[in-house]
């Protein structure tokens, strides 16, 4: 995979990701949506369906990574870590660019929300906050979630019949087979229902970091704070449970 292939693909993948992520959370969040208050399960399908569709687009150019602490953990696990940064570039560039798309998919609602009385400033769409603000309890919930998603990820490239291509034998990126990108999208689901309580489960740097930003540009009416305060949690907490998760699959598989 060359450089522009690997951008372009984390750029694609990750902005579909996003968009679907994003959506979810509108679809569920804003006035005047006719999924309002359709709940948790519907967010954590939503996402796990945005995984779905942007691994699979991703995946022939890219390898589908879509989350900088699957790109550490892989780097971490094989020691190629060149392209890395290219990784990034695309996966921040993608999620942006995923959460422009979702405001405006929404616009409509996003500017009722203003009109709404007691309407919920709209960082929750964009963006992860914890139920109990705990910087350490957040990290550590970031840590755990993350170790529990990246983990299963570079395991399943060594489980025969997932990991490996069923014609040529040989092994075709992180995710092996097509039916792995579904095991990763459902894992992503019951990481949601199981570990998301806490903080909302961002699990990845991108996915919150970037529509975080989208969120502080944006003309959104009754917006409210970014929460730069708390923006550190999604970022660090994620990059240490990829790389955890590298370490523990490197030193036992």
């Amino acid at each position: 995979m060359s450089n522009a292939d690997i951008f372009l693909g984390e750029v694609i993948g990750t902005a579909i990701l996003v968009l679907f992520g994003a959506g979810v959370c509108a679809a569920v969040t804003l006035h005047h949506s006719k999924a309002k208050a359709s709940g948790w399960i519907v967010i954590t399908f939503g996402w796990g369906f945005g995984v779905l569709a942007g691994a699979y687009t991703a995946a022939p150019l890219s390898g589908g990574h879509l989350n900088p602490a699957v790109t550490v953990g892989v780097a971490v696990d094989t020691g190629e870590w060149s392209t890395v940064p290219v990784y990034v570039l695309g996966q921040m560039t993608g999620a942006v660019t995923g959460a422009v798309l979702a405001w405006l998919a929404y616009y409509a609602q996003f500017q009722a929300n203003a009109d709404v009385a007691n309407a919920q400033p709209t960082l929750g769409v964009f963006a992860t906050t914890p139920e109990i603000r705990s910087p350490v309890a957040n990290l550590l919930t970031e840590v755990i979630a993350t170790l529990a998603l990246v983990l299963p990820i570079l395991a399943f490239g060594r489980n025969t019949g997932i990991g490996i291509g069923q014609i040529t034998g040989q092994p075709t990126g992180i995710y092996g087979s097509g039916i792995s990108i579904l095991l990763v999208s459902l894992l992503v689901v019951g990481i949601g229902l199981s570990l998301g309580g806490p903080t909302g489960y961002a699990i990845n740097p991108a996915r919150d970091l970037g529509p975080r930003i989208a969120h502080a540009l944006l003309p959104i009416p009754h917006k409210g704070t970014s929460d730069w305060r708390y923006a550190w949690v999604p970022v660090a907490g994620p990059l240490v449970g990829g790389l955890l998760a590298g370490v523990i699959v490197n030193a036992a598989f």
